[in-house]
């Protein structure tokens, strides 16, 4: 009987063979989808700072104030307009006078082509007067008026043969020009006055703080009298002023001696 192969132990056979390459392949290919992988990631040192900030943060811009853009309103005004900006002085007092006339000159004498701004730079100041508080508008330079223009002999005659103009800053006859920082160091305080009186409108209210403050009634070793309080009719001395708080130290004279005391603004007069 003639030999027949065993089928079953060759299948078998193969079955393992072929199982055997399937598995080495499907590592093979694992093994290299891993690596790919781990070269796509760089090494990063153990100690290396982490960044925690969240990646869609980003940098926020200061919020605009309406001094800032007034300001810078201003700014770009001021740099771009024609004419040079000239200092005419005038008579002690007489600076809104001048404008007034000198504005009413250019328009008299058909001189605007040239002639284009005159002001008088002013700044706000928080005068206290007889206990109370008010914001007044105080001249900045006294005896001078700014005028912005164009300079030849005919707009030279019109600002200088204005009432109470008493010539130009400078050479008479070819004064020199302020420089654009110059003349916005002299006018900026007036817009931020403006602005800030505006808020306070506004609001009903005094908030700018940037106010500066006179005290017209008192000063430091003045002799007052107590009209008011425990030390009414006694004479003092003032020691120390504290403007805004509205009170002042004196040393009030008690029997011969001196006493230290805190008044208010309203509880002292000058003697």
């Amino acid at each position: 009987m003639p030999d027949v192969p065993d089928v079953t132990t060759e299948n078998t056979d193969q079955s393992a063979t072929e199982g055997t390459e399937h598995i080495a392949t499907e590592g093979t290919e694992h093994i290299a989808t891993d690596q790919v992988e781990d070269a796509s990631v760089e090494d990063v040192p153990a100690d290396a700072p982490i960044d925690e900030t969240p990646a869609d943060e980003e940098d926020v811009p200061a919020e605009d104030t309406p001094v800032a853009n007034a300001l810078q309103e201003f700014r770009d005004r001021l740099y771009t307009q024609f004419g040079d900006w000239y200092v005419v002085h005038t008579y002690s007092g007489m600076e809104k006078r001048v404008k007034s006339n000198l504005e009413n000159r250019v328009t008299s004498l058909n001189a605007e082509d040239f002639i284009f701004e005159v002001v008088v730079p002013t700044e706000e100041v928080a005068e206290i007067k007889n206990g109370q508080r008010k914001l007044v508008k105080r001249t900045v330079l006294p005896g001078y008026v700014l005028v912005r223009m164009d300079l030849t002999d005919e707009s030279w005659g019109v600002v200088r043969h204005t009432p109470s103009v008493t010539g130009f800053v400078g050479n008479s006859h070819q004064p020199v020009p302020l420089s654009l920082a110059e003349v916005e160091s002299m006018l900026a305080p007036a817009v931020e006055a403006e602005v800030a009186v505006a808020a306070d409108a506004s609001d009903h209210k005094q908030t700018a703080a940037s106010t500066k403050i006179e005290f017209t009634d008192f000063a430091v070793s003045d002799s007052v009298m107590v009209g008011d309080g425990p030390f009414a009719t006694l004479h003092a001395t003032i020691t120390e002023m504290n403007i805004d708080a509205q009170r002042v130290k004196a040393v009030v004279e008690i029997f011969g001696r001196e006493t230290p005391a805190e008044l208010s603004f309203t509880q002292i007069q000058k003697v």
